[in-house]
This record gives structure tokens, C-alpha cells and sequence, in this order.
């Protein structure tokens, strides 16, 4: 489900900030967007990242911290799965000094933006795959930052 999530967000903000660029001036937006690498491409998709992990991602990280915190409750079984979740309780008692000052300010803008710029300047059938690899890719380095602390 996150996935499709994923997927879904990908796909109305590549289409759509392209639209809003041609809309504001920029001409051609939408095909130099899938055409070949170039300074323009490079804008493009920085302006695609950008509105999408403003917009898009802090609900996205905030609806999976929700989600990893129920399959926890529910000692990761299969049980969370059919189990309704509490989402009022989960939301209040989630951290958000934590959510905000580092899921927030830090992993969006200094690295969401531009692995997603990167992801934005390759082919439509890759970007879902690039970005889950990048997924793993940060979740590995948050885990060796907990072990460095």
C-alpha cells in the first residue's frame, strides 16, 4: 500500500509540477522533462522533488511512522494487519520533536531532494525502483548513525 503510495505521488508530480512550470512560462516543459539530460531536465526535476517531498512527504513519513508503530503494537505478526489501528493514540504519542526537527528539516531537504532530483532525471519504468533502493539506502544510514551514537 505505501508503494502505490509512492508510485501515485511520483506520478502526479512528475506530470503535474511540469504542467504548472509550461503554465508559469516555462515552454516545454513536459517533454524536456523525458527527453535527454540537460540543464533544463536538471530544473525540472529539482522543482519536481521539491514540491513532492514539501507536499507529499511529510504526510507519507508521518502516515508510515503511524503504520511501523501499529505493526510494533502488534509484535510484528500478521495480526496488525486485520487489527484496526489506533490512530488517535499513535498520534498523540508519537515523538515529534523527533519527527519534526530531524525526519523533517533534516532528511527531506539534505537528502529526499536530491536523491529525488536524481530519481526525476531517469526513465518513468525506473523511478519507483530508484526510489525504494533509495529507501533502503537511508535506512541503512540511520542505522549506522544510531550504532555511532
Amino acid at each position: 500500500i505505501l508503494g502505490m503510495g509512492i508510485n501515485m505521488a511520483m506520478i502526479v508530480f512528475s506530470k503535474g509540477v511540469p504542467q504548472f512550470m509550461e503554465y508559469m512560462g516555462m515552454a516545454d516543459a513536459s517533454a524536456i522533462i523525458n527527453g535527454d539530460c540537460c540543464l533544463d531536465k536538471l530544473w525540472i526535476a529539482l522543482a519536481v522533488s521539491v514540491t513532492m517531498n514539501t507536499i507529499f512527504a511529510p504526510v507519507f513519513m508521518t502516515f508510515h511512522k503511524i503504520t511501523d508503530t501499529h505493526i510494533l503494537d502488534c509484535g510484528g505478526s500478521l495480526r496488525s494487519l486485520i487489527t484496526p489501528i489506533p490512530m488517535a493514540r499513535i498520534i498523540t504519542h508519537l515523538n515529534w520533536d523527533t519527527q519534526w526537527n530531524f525526519v523533517f528539516k533534516k532528511t527531506i531537504p539534505f537528502f529526499w531532494y536530491p536523491a529525488h532530483t536524481i530519481t526525476f532525471l531517469l526513465p518513468d519504468e525506473v523511478r519507483v525502483l530508484f526510489a525504494a533502493i533509495l529507501g533502503v539506502a537511508l535506512g541503512v544510514l540511520l542505522a549506522i548513525a544510531a550504532r555511532m551514537k
